[in-house]
């Protein structure tokens, strides 16, 4: 049977990632690129939930950014963020919140990354009605580069590591992709699934959105 050495661990230890990159001159702000590296893993001895688009994609765009800011240092402070235990119920992100290593209100943007493995038919924008200002940048960004085919206006919701960061008054977006691809929490999110087709041009328009932001 599938389930039979299935074993709950109540009390499993984990551990977020965390890196830093200064700015190039003095600064205060702060821009924090999260993702989470987990995902459902193992059922048993023959179910495997590979988590390809959910969240290893994810994680590839935070070392992508990482690669970028540390090759082009940035007028901000760049906080990197690899969360554990997103799956199991937002844990690591909720964890960093209440014990944070540096002052939330420094903190001038989050932008949490989740399913960047495709994009035929763009992205979207959790939290985008609460600061349409910078959701209103992404979109000039966009129609001036021609990136994506739209950016999609989402509400606040409590679906990935931004939520808690959110509560707390920290200016965020979730960002994840739409496409043809729908598996989701499945034993075919897998690499091979993934297009990756609009990977740099949401490189592009994640880079271009740091630079603008008003300091």
């Amino acid at each position: 049977m599938i389930f039979q050495h299935f074993k709950q661990v109540a009390k499993y230890r984990t551990q977020n990632v965390i890196a830093h990159i200064p700015s190039k001159k003095m600064c205060a702000k702060t821009i924090v690129f999260t993702a989470h590296y987990d995902h459902l893993g193992r059922m048993g001895e023959s179910t495997y939930f590979p988590g390809g688009n959910d969240n290893a994609s994810g994680t590839a765009m935070l070392i992508t950014m990482a690669k970028y800011f540390k090759e082009h240092p940035s007028d901000y402070n760049i906080l990197f963020i690899a969360f554990a235990g997103e799956e199991a119920g937002l844990v690591g992100s909720k964890y960093f919140v209440e014990n944070t290593p540096i002052k939330l209100k420094k903190i001038k943007f989050l932008l949490n990354l989740d399913i960047m493995g495709s994009g035929e038919e763009g992205i979207t924008a959790v939290n985008s009605t609460l600061f349409e200002e910078e959701f209103n940048l992404l979109n000039e960004i966009n129609d001036e580069k021609k990136l994506l085919a739209r950016i999609k206006k989402r509400g606040p919701a409590a679906n990935s590591d931004h939520y808690w960061f959110t509560e707390k008054g920290v200016p965020a977006f979730f960002i994840y992709t739409m496409g043809p691809n729908k598996n989701y929490h499945d034993v075919f999110d897998t690499y091979e699934e993934l297009s990756f087709v609009e990977y740099d041009d949401i490189t592009n328009l994640l880079v271009t959105f740091v630079e603008r932001l008003e300091k």
